[in-house]
């Protein structure tokens, strides 16, 4: 590890702005710092994890890592580089979606509340829902300008743009909210830091003057870049949406492969923000990569460190068996060990056919690649692919020509994968 927390940041590439001071106040004390997350679904995808592992390193200095669950400001909607506002959630929504959250961070931060920084998470709403609109600007608003509220880009950019909705009282007074936030937590649990992405820095500073006005006290500021793709993509979006840390959503296999199939200058800039691994590993893992880019040893590194915080060493090596079935290197047995959402994500993309299964059982293997489903064109080239030793049945060789399907192939007791060589795949679906 770094001697401080900034320089851990840094080296990582994982500082974009940060106020004056802030590594002074971090080095000389134990210090509470909190990351907004945005509670609007009951899981976290990974562009949440640049602000996560932010907390996992200010845990591993020392520091008091606090999430804040945005409750109340999930039923607002941030303006931060979006053009529309969020749908909004109700309470028991929030609620839920809180707890499932919590599950997933600690995964990452120690929430053993034994230890003096013990990670902690916080709901907004628990605050601000006790406010009258008329306590809040009296209380609040009146100690912001909304000169000082136009100046914040985030506010600029959406009422700037012609073609844009515009945006609504609810919206602009985000800030003030976002701004509360921190002054609440400054009060009640000496938070004096306030981390995020390098969008969310208006918003953040509308939170140190805040504390400066109403407490007159000092609190920071640290934001991280945004991250992006080096083809200019948005990061964590696939054709499928976001890559989800809930394996319902997003399969480990799924979650897995994301990482491995990264290219070379992003694997390179994510094994230092999405990994806990030494600086001196890191140069290591690079200069191996550089002499033997096709090894893909970042990307392997890079999949099987994230894949094991999130879903455990269990369901890495399932994941790494998918990817093996898939590259023509896997067993029956290893076919048969995957989850049903495994084995449909592994064979997504590959042609299938639904065919009742008491039609399916029973039925020559013959007709089942060629007449019933169309995967080779006539019976002669089945027997010829079958002279050649080339079809497979659930990763077993087909060695006869008058072999029938039995119940017992049915993986899952659903599916037969047909298989022509090393990737020609073929996906029966008995129902």
């Amino acid at each position: 590890m770094a001697d401080n927390f900034v320089q851990e940041l840094q080296w990582r590439g994982m500082v974009h702005d940060m106020m004056p001071g802030t590594e002074e106040q971090l080095s000389e004390s134990s210090t509470a710092g909190y990351v907004g997350i945005d509670p609007t679904a009951d899981s976290l995808h990974i562009g949440h994890l640049v602000s996560v592992m932010m907390l996992v390193h200010l845990q591993r200095h020392g520091h008091t890592p606090i999430a804040l669950v945005g409750g109340a400001t999930g039923m607002i909607g941030d303006p931060s580089g979006k053009s529309k506002e969020r749908n909004l959630l109700s309470e028991e929504e929030l609620r839920h979606n809180q707890e499932a959250i919590k599950k997933q961070l600690s995964k990452f931060l120690d929430f053993d509340a034994t230890e003096p920084n013990t990670a902690k998470v916080v709901n907004n709403y628990d605050w601000m829902s006790k406010f009258s609109f008329l306590d809040f600007i009296r209380d609040v608003g009146k100690h912001i300008t909304v000169n000082y509220m136009m100046s914040k880009d985030s506010v600029k950019k959406r009422i700037g743009q012609e073609s844009a909705e515009g945006m609504s009282f609810t919206e602009f007074t985000y800030q003030l909210v976002q701004g509360y936030d921190f002054l609440h937590l400054y009060n009640e649990m000496d938070c004096k830091l306030q981390m995020g992405g390098s969008d969310q820095w208006g918003n953040i500073t509308t939170g140190t003057e805040l504390i400066r006005r109403i407490s007159g006290g000092k609190a920071y500021a640290l934001t991280c870049p945004l991250i992006t793709k080096a083809d200019g993509g948005k990061f964590g979006k696939t054709e499928s949406g976001n890559i989800w840390l809930d394996k319902n959503r997003t399969s480990p296999y799924q979650f897995h492969q994301f990482w491995i199939n990264t290219a070379d200058d992003d694997a390179e800039k994510y094994i230092k923000i999405f990994t806990l691994l030494s600086k001196e590993e890191i140069e290591k893992l690079i200069e191996e990569h550089k002499k033997d880019p096709g090894r893909r040893i970042l990307q392997n590194t890079l999949a099987d460190e994230v894949t094991t915080t999130v879903h455990g060493k269990e369901e890495l090596e399932a994941a790494k068996a998918a990817g093996r079935i898939l590259f023509g290197k896997g067993t029956e047995e290893a076919l048969r060990s995957l989850s049903e959402a495994d084995f449909l994500s592994v064979f997504e993309g590959v042609p299938q056919k639904k065919i009742d299964k008491q039609f399916v059982i029973g039925m020559d293997l013959v007709q089942l690649f060629s007449g019933q489903t169309g995967f080779l064109k006539s019976n002669g080239e089945v027997r010829r692919a079958l002279k050649e030793k080339s079809l497979q049945l659930n990763k077993t060789k087909v060695e006869s020509e008058t072999a029938k399907v039995a119940e017992s192939q049915l993986i899952n007791n659903k599916y037969l994968l047909l298989q022509r060589g090393k990737k020609n795949y073929f996906l029966v679906i008995a129902e």
